[in-house]
């Protein structure tokens, strides 16, 4: 396969894509080459797929069972999916899972790290989720995050089973300290996780201060733990919202604990705009973590969809973009080099964040990518347009036509494009 005619996300213009093997071979103007296919990008995006590092696979798509949440609160939401945890099936949560992977890839999404319940002590939601990644393989990487929802402690037999997942091939190891008893076991259950993750060579991701308390701090002892035990690079703190709410001073002080840690984080723009701050009259708190700071500071920070109409959220359509375009309006981060880092917080942080391999468009990489009709990768972002193309491993897996609309207007009939080569120079 050739890509032609392609414009890369950072900026050059111009630019073929040689594939075989799976691989990308060759990257530059004007490759002379016999292809089975070739694809004019005519001047569009191409990037590497779109890559989602913090979703719910077991309770996506569940919604309304067996009620709504009416409150649309984090705490109901925990407490519904407690009542459903009874009835889930193995065959449900796969014919689930599999229409959303199926939307997922449609949508550009290359990888999903997914955090899996391990609170129910028939392990019904891990059985399928290794099915599940099994099963969408050859399309999809999925990486499963062993999750006690129910905290590690507060649930007694949370730990057992943790380890019966990890056992059963999930690959990362997760936590809840804030929703612990006290605070204290919330501290104790993130060194213990840490020291897990240390021992049994696993990557940590925590959800982490998912709270608009600002005294919720167990990311400080994250980042102590981290810094201690040399896990930098392979821990991840999710969707820290309680530094929304926190001193500024003290905000200044933990970012740079988190800096020196090596600690990458999660921000859940969809999820976090809508749980947080609902003890609030007005003001009313984003709840958001402290996106442009961490990165100011040079902290990996990357943008997951969290949910997808299940107790927590009502809403969403698996597009990662729709997910960049909201962290860059309830930050807010609109300045153009912000919106081109939430490009990247969608694309090459998460792919980062998850140790993927053989990630990016140059020589040698796996021949995954996306051509999207816009121009660059703020326009990506302005108009999250559609995935004309998704490749893996050198084929096509979905097509989708360019937006356009067929005008009947007083002096202006014709074709319109929704946006493409109209971004600011």
């Amino acid at each position: 396969m050739i890509v032609h005619n392609a414009t890369l996300p950072d900026g050059q213009t111009g630019v073929d894509i040689l594939i075989s093997d799976g691989l990308i071979q060759a990257v530059g103007p004007n490759i002379q080459a016999t292809a089975l296919e070739e694809i004019d990008a005519d001047g569009r995006l191409v990037s590497p797929p779109l890559i989602d590092c913090h979703f719910h696979m077991d309770a996506t798509l569940s919604l309304g069972l067996p009620r709504l949440n009416r409150s649309g609160t984090l705490l109901e939401g925990i407490a519904l999916w407690n009542e459903l945890k009874p009835l889930l099936t193995q065959e449900a949560l796969l014919e689930r899972g599999l229409r959303y992977c199926d939307m997922a890839v449609a949508q550009g999404i290359g990888a999903i790290r997914t955090h899996v319940d391990v609170c129910d002590d028939r392990l019904v939601g891990v059985e399928a989720m290794v099915e599940l990644r099994a099963r969408v393989s050859s399309y999809l990487t999925l990486q499963l995050v062993a999750f006690p929802q129910d905290g590690l402690y507060r649930s007694p037999t949370a730990m057992q089973n943790l380890m019966r997942a990890l056992d059963l091939g999930v690959d990362v190891i997760g936590g809840i300290p804030h929703f612990e008893r006290t605070m204290e076991d919330g501290r104790r259950s993130v060194t213990e996780m840490c020291e897990l993750g240390a021992n049994l060579g696993r990557m940590v991701d925590l959800h982490c201060d998912e709270s608009d308390d600002p005294l919720s701090r167990h990311v400080e002892q994250f980042a102590y733990e981290t810094q201690r035990l040399g896990l930098g690079g392979r821990v991840t703190g999710s969707h820290l919202t309680s530094m929304h709410s926190m001193d500024n001073y003290y905000a200044s002080k933990l970012i740079a604990l988190i800096a020196e840690s090596g600690m990458a984080a999660i921000s859940n723009p969809l999820i976090n705009i809508t749980l947080q701050g609902r003890h609030d009259t007005y003001p009313r708190r984003r709840g958001l973590t402290r996106v442009p700071e961490l990165q100011a500071a040079g902290v990996p920070v990357a943008f997951g969809q969290d949910c997808v109409m299940d107790p927590w959220y009502s809403m969403g359509s698996g597009d990662m973009l729709e997910v960049a375009h909201m962290g860059v309006h309830a930050v807010p981060m609109t300045s153009m080099d912000q919106i081109r880092s939430a490009f990247d917080a969608v694309t090459s942080v998460p792919a980062s964040i998850m140790n993927l391999e053989g990630y990016g468009l140059t020589p040698g990489c796996k021949a995954d990518l996306i051509v999207l009709d816009a121009a660059d990768p703020v326009e990506a972002v302005r108009i999250k347009p559609p995935r004309l193309h998704v490749i893996r491993g050198g084929k096509v897996l979905a097509r989708s036509a360019p937006r356009t609309s067929s005008l009947n207007v007083p002096g202006r009939p014709g074709m319109v494009t929704f946006g493409r080569g109209i971004s600011p120079a």
